[in-house]
């Protein structure tokens, strides 16, 4: 008996070592699959980001992998480029994780587009989502809030982007102004990982200046956490922020055919990028629809599924005022010079002068939208805005597109 149980003890002590020696293999092996995967992403990015840091993300990882295709790999020497990573959750197995892309200003380029064929769509439609009122939400692009004062960048729920203008001392071949962006790919993204991302952005933002010699002061990151970035539209006459100037334009004209949602922004008088998004609620469409012709009630009711009414308004400041354009079909994308006005299909501008920079004013509109609208409605709305954000931002010099660039295209 006694024998028994010795040999008994003497397997169990042995199975212990085994298992300790086993559960040691494994912590050296994902130590070692982690170092490897840390150096790839690192290695992918250009060397701008921490792999461990991107690894932290999503509560952390063992095994990550980079995109072996070269489009989805960073060369600094290039005007835009990206890298992407995956995690790596099993043998085979990979789940979208995070993207860094760097993108230079270039007069042969924008950066920013506005008009209706531009992808600015803030809502999934109906036909790829289960809701029934489309414009409730802001699920697929909302409003960016700026990080700080707004002079360091901006950020969304699942991404921040850091802007460096360079400055006096930089290289010849440097941009005007460069934009870092670090996204999640995935959904439910955390306040910690907000945070993470901006860090990731700001780090890499630095280390990309200085690779392509642009001489920039980035300020730092706000000791407060980045709260999230609402979704969800308010009602428009009590709009405030960015869109407060909205909400002063119904008191004065009256509902009629305008939006009757708003998602503002908090104003800072030093952001350089600053939207109001403005849409059209499903009771809003059926009071409309009730005074179209019988041809424009089709839009009324595509308007409730696939193709909602909504109206963005964007102002550029300084650098950003020379990155904006817009689609031309059959040819490259189109600049918009500063200190010009005119339009584009869905998308008009203006411009100005503010604190001695060049500074251009947009509203973008939906398709069908601005059928329904008229070019009187969209030539007063549009001044409304321009005049509310020269005279809030001091501006000057204020060029207005013409009567006839209201008339729908």
């Amino acid at each position: 008996m006694r024998a028994g149980l010795n040999r008994l003890w003497r397997w169990t002590a042995w199975g212990g070592i085994g298992l300790s020696l086993y559960a040691g293999w494994l912590t050296a092996d994902d130590i070692r699959d982690r170092a490897s995967s840390e150096r790839d992403i690192s290695a992918a990015c250009d060397g701008l980001v921490s792999g461990a840091a991107v690894m932290d993300l999503q509560g952390g990882m063992v095994r990550a992998k980079a995109s072996d295709y070269d489009e989805y790999r960073i060369d600094t020497s290039e005007l835009h480029s990206s890298c992407t990573v995956y995690k790596v959750p099993g043998p085979g197995r990979t789940t979208s994780l995070f993207t860094l892309a760097v993108r230079r200003s270039d007069a042969s380029e924008p950066m920013n587009w506005i008009g209706d064929d531009s992808g600015l769509e803030p809502f999934y439609d109906s036909g790829v989502s289960d809701k029934s009122d489309v414009t409730a939400v802001a699920d697929r692009r909302s409003e960016s809030w700026p990080v700080g004062d707004g002079t360091l960048g901006r950020y969304g729920n699942w991404y921040t982007t850091v802007r460096a203008e360079c400055g006096p001392g930089s290289r010849a071949t440097a941009p005007e102004l460069l934009n870092v962006t670090a996204r999640a790919d995935y959904d439910d993204v955390s306040a910690a990982d907000r945070e993470r991302l901006a860090r990731l952005a700001r780090s890499a933002a630095e280390a990309a200046a200085d690779r392509i010699g642009c001489k920039a002061r980035l300020a730092a990151l706000p000791s407060r956490q980045l709260a999230s970035v609402p979704t969800t539209l308010r009602p428009a006459k009590t709009a405030d922020g960015s869109c407060r100037w909205f909400a002063a334009h119904l008191t004065q004209q009256g509902q009629d055919r305008l939006p009757d949602r708003a998602l503002a922004v908090p104003v800072q008088e030093a952001n350089p990028l600053e939207g109001c998004l403005l849409a059209v609620s499903p009771d809003q469409v059926g009071r409309i629809a009730d005074d179209l012709d019988d041809d424009q009630r089709d839009y009324a009711r595509s308007a409730l599924t696939h193709s909602p009414w909504w109206l963005r308004t964007v102002s550029y400041f300084g650098p950003e005022a020379s990155t904006v354009g817009y689609e031309l079909l059959g040819a490259d994308d189109a600049i918009i010079e500063p200190g010009t006005a005119g339009h584009t299909k869905g998308g008009w501008w203006a411009s100005s002068v503010c604190d001695g920079k060049p500074a251009l004013h947009t509203l973008s509109s939906s398709y069908t939208y601005d059928d329904i609208l008229g070019s009187q409605r969209l030539n007063t709305l549009f001044r409304a805005y321009v005049d509310d954000i020269a005279k809030r931002r001091g501006c000057t010099d204020v060029t207005y597109p013409a009567a006839k660039d209201f008339r729908i295209l």
